[in-house]
């Protein structure tokens, strides 16, 4: 996973220099990583990247790659992650593992089914009279996560073939607010009273049940196939970029319980003028075919092999930007992003080749298989009606678009800062999103 850097950025560069002349050997190289979104934070940490392209006869590509990153956000979550990727270590085959731990201190958590779930901002407005808790939304969640993905080719074409294996420990708790409050007074309107959050009123009234509130493991399998026709993979021009399979988490795994999930993602690229303009888009629908899934793991958006440290949502800034994250979360989704992208100039800098963009995109998604929330359980529960926290029925598109600006070295390297907006405020406001790359 790469990430916006900006100290040593001039030694990258300047490094890149020399980028096209073959390399050989076992190379490294350390940068810091420094980005910035709006459900997140700033981070900040280091990264370290190590390859391996032996008498350098496949350069640019590698035989071994590693990958070391352990890096903060201030709102409280953290990545420590190692990652191996290589299509040698087993002939014929794409092996890449990921052994990462994910802890957040406040993770997000809107409720089920979209709309349904009301959100009310004035309950983490600290100038709201109606004010409850900033994390009002929240719950502790740490994640331990040992993933390994395989790929290999159907044929001599574009077809593959996709596999995995996926142990995951998901540690659930109340928000730490001791540690969240600490440097505050009492006095100050920043200070967390410990007040019911709304994961209590789940826990409480049993839509999350005591046996799945302080988490569990999710051991799962992942078969599934893909095909890959793009002409260049950090920004095509042309192609298209599919994947469809099941995720099954048996208990005989070890699984907490046993279920099984659908995945299907079709991305499509096209060429509007020669080298400078491009239309993009991106369809994705997950849902569950069987089981019981816990409520820790319906935010989690399963692919065939994992491109970064996250890959969950709806909201946020890899699937709907400027909506809020987990915002659209239930027992089966659908997603949507077109994304207009123009490489408005081209130029030479420091013996590299660079160029100015900007990409113009609509977000969708909606909740398309509801939960199934017991709403009189939850009345009981607060000894009235619960109209400010759910309202029955389905749910309907959450839409938000925006713009970007990319700046891009030699077609690979590219900074990127989008700004989206949520067309309607149950889904927040605005979302900023700086880092590497494009969504997708």
């Amino acid at each position: 996973m790469k990430k916006l850097t900006v100290i040593l950025l001039f030694a990258f560069l300047a490094s890149s220099a020399i980028g096209q002349e073959t390399k050989t050997g076992w190379n490294f190289g350390g940068l810091p990583v420094v980005s910035y979104d709006s459900d997140l934070g700033f981070e900040y940490g280091a990264l370290g990247n190590l390859f391996d392209y032996g008498d350098g006869a496949i350069f640019p590509n590698y035989y071994h790659m590693f990958y070391v990153e352990a890096s903060h956000y201030t709102k409280g979550s953290s990545i420590f992650r190692v990652m191996y990727d290589s299509d040698y270590l087993i002939k014929g085959i794409r092996y890449t593992v990921d052994l990462s731990y994910l802890p957040d201190q406040a993770y997000d958590f809107y409720g089920y089914n979209g709309y349904n779930s009301i959100f009310q901002p004035g309950w983490i407005d600290v100038d709201s009279p109606d004010y409850i808790s900033s994390v009002f939304y929240r719950f502790k969640r740490q994640l331990f996560r040992f993933k390994n993905d395989f790929t290999g080719h159907l044929g001599d074409g574009n077809w593959y073939w996709n596999a995995g294996l996926t142990i995951q420990d998901f540690k659930i708790g109340d928000v730490n607010l001791a540690k969240l409050n600490k440097g505050k007074d009492p006095g100050d309107p920043k200070y967390l009273e410990d007040v019911p959050l709304l994961f209590d009123y789940y826990k409480g009234s049993g839509i999350i049940s005591t046996s799945e509130s302080d988490g569990g493991w999710v051991n799962a399998l992942k078969a599934g196939f893909s095909y890959d026709s793009r002409d260049n993979r950090p920004c095509p021009m042309k192609g298209i970029w599919a994947e469809a399979g099941l995720e099954v988490a048996p208990e005989f795994l070890g699984s907490e319980s046993s279920f099984g999930k659908f995945y299907i993602t079709w991305r499509q690229y096209f060429t509007l003028k020669e080298r400078d303009l491009g239309f993009a888009y991106r369809l994705g629908y997950q849902t569950t075919v069987f089981g019981d899934v816990p409520f820790y793991y319906q935010s989690q958006v399963i692919v065939s092999a994992l491109r970064g440290a996250y890959s969950e949502g709806l909201g946020g800034g890899k699937t709907l930007r400027g909506i809020m994250r987990n915002r659209v979360e239930g027992d089966g989704f659908l997603y949507a992003n077109a994304e207009l992208r123009w490489k408005i100039v081209h130029f030479n800098f420091i013996n590299q080749k660079w160029y100015l963009g900007a990409n113009f995109f609509g977000d969708m998604g909606m909740v398309t298989n509801l939960v199934d929330v017991n709403v009189s359980a939850l009345e009981n529960y607060l000894d009235g009606s619960a109209e400010d926290f759910y309202v029955a029925g389905k749910d309907k598109p959450h839409i938000s678009a925006g713009a970007g600006i990319k700046i891009v070295m030699n077609q690979n390297f590219i900074i990127s800062a989008d700004l989206g907006k949520a067309f309607n405020p149950q889904d927040g406001n605005m979302g900023v999103y700086i880092g590497l790359n494009y969504i997708f």
